[in-house]
């Protein structure tokens, strides 16, 4: 097992679905039907999440987005890709270690996408480990959890074929990991002589983080 956990999904929805389901208030756990069964079917089946989802809260998609970019322009290692890009919502969110509060906190605002969603077929979230931050294979034993998002809710599957959804996911993965190439470099370059904290703009770039995201956080800090 491995101290980094990925959420991403590509989520087919329009422009200004994307941007509604950002600045709408999702509340508590209403939008999951069966989160204790987070894991069933995966790679720690039998094992039930009923604790994990105590930590998490209300808020907008907005709100929490924003705040992740907030937290690694200041130097925090959880970073990650959201943007809303040919049609689609595509996320691919890095975080070291399984912070519960921060990892369910993203399932929970990707599983409400269903009312804004542009597609017929269900989509799928997926929540995995892996030391490289990378897409596990489709078919590989890893993958921790699957959520399917239809119109009417969403829900964890205990099985999914994952060939099209890790393949739609690949240049989210390309994107994240020129994310992690610039960081890399600032760091390297960052005088730690000075005294000063350490501070990037680099994850509010739009080739990272959809401007949209942005203005939805400011919104709901007012």
């Amino acid at each position: 097992m491995s101290d980094s956990f990925l959420v991403a999904a590509r989520i087919p929805m329009s422009r200004e679905g994307f941007e509604a389901w950002l600045t709408t208030p999702v509340e508590g756990l209403a939008g999951i039907a069966n989160p204790e069964e987070m894991f069933g079917g995966w790679l720690w089946d039998g094992r039930r999440a009923d604790h994990e989802w105590e930590s998490v809260g209300d808020g907008t998609p907005g709100e929490y987005f924003a705040g992740r970019v907030e937290d690694s322009c200041a130097g925090d290692e959880d970073c990650g890709v959201l943007l809303h890009r040919d049609g689609a919502l595509e996320a691919y969110l890095f975080h070291v270690g399984y912070p519960e509060w921060s990892v369910h906190m993203a399932l929970l605002m990707l599983a409400a996408t269903g009312p804004f969603r542009s597609g017929q077929a269900e989509d799928t979230v997926l929540f995995w480990a892996e030391t490289g931050a990378n897409l596990w294979p489709a078919d590989a034993d890893g993958w921790l959890a699957v959520l399917s998002v239809g119109a009417d809710g969403s829900w964890f599957v205990g099985e999914r074929d994952l060939t099209d959804v890790v393949a739609g996911l690949r240049p989210a993965e390309s994107r994240f990991f020129e994310l992690v190439a610039r960081l890399g470099d600032e760091s390297e370059d960052w005088d730690r002589e000075s005294g000063e904290d350490f501070r990037t703009e680099t994850p509010r770039d739009a080739s990272f983080t959809d401007p949209a995201v942005l203005a939805a956080g400011r919104r709901d800090d007012v």
